[in-house]
């Protein structure tokens, strides 16, 4: 079978990592947006993750012309009406690092009870006229009181996964894979990947047809 080029809409390295292990063993030649030099950012203004992993997906589709993979994920926290959400990258400020993030949401939790909290990811694969699948992934768990662990990136350190009694970030990245938002999120990718790749060429046939 041919392989497929599939962007992932991302410069991150952390997540060009995780889902280049998760998706290695399938049929697709994967890039990313920093093989394409400069390019112009998308806004991530939308009210949900779901709309934001679309809004980078169809965005950079139409102007590669490849197929492309974005995610939009973050961390939901109960105690803080579902703070800092979609918000979560830059809530810190645009050049906060992990370590601020951290920080913040730790001094923002001091003296709470209610630790509760949930990363979620919603993924979207859109092909370059604009139609896009999109799966999501969630996973419960609860705020540490200090960091722990050095794997991972962003609010992983203080995000403890009860069911293994660690964070995110004391988890190997395969441990990680397989529990968390993003890895739920590529799972069921993975598991209609037959499905996924006959709809991705049927639709790249219909546009080559209408050149």
């Amino acid at each position: 079978m041919e392989k497929i080029t599939i962007v992932l809409a991302t410069k991150n390295k952390n997540k060009i990592v995780e889902i280049e292990a998760l998706l290695q063993a399938f049929p697709v030649t994967l890039m990313n947006l920093g093989d394409f030099g400069t390019l112009p950012d998308v806004a991530e203004d939308a009210e949900s993750f779901e709309d934001n992993a679309y809004l980078k997906a169809s965005f950079y589709a139409r102007i590669l012309g490849f197929p492309s993979l974005a995610d939009d994920s973050g961390l939901v926290v109960e105690a803080l009406g579902g703070a800092p959400g979609v918000h979560s990258h830059r809530w810190a400020g645009d050049t906060a690092t992990d370590e601020d993030k951290c920080s913040l949401l730790l001094q923002k939790m001091a003296g709470v009870k209610n630790r509760r909290a949930a990363f979620v990811c919603a993924l979207a694969l859109a092909v370059p006229s604009g139609p896009a699948l999109t799966w999501v992934g969630r996973a419960e768990g609860e705020l540490t009181l200090a960091p722990r662990g050095w794997n991972g990136f962003g609010y992983d350190p203080v995000f403890l996964y009860p069911p293994l009694g660690k964070t995110f970030a004391e988890l190997s990245r395969e441990e990680k894979g397989r529990v968390s938002h993003r890895g739920q999120a590529l799972s069921e990718f993975k598991s209609e990947f037959d499905k996924v790749i006959i709809w991705m060429r049927q639709r790249l046939g219909d546009e080559k047809a209408g050149d």
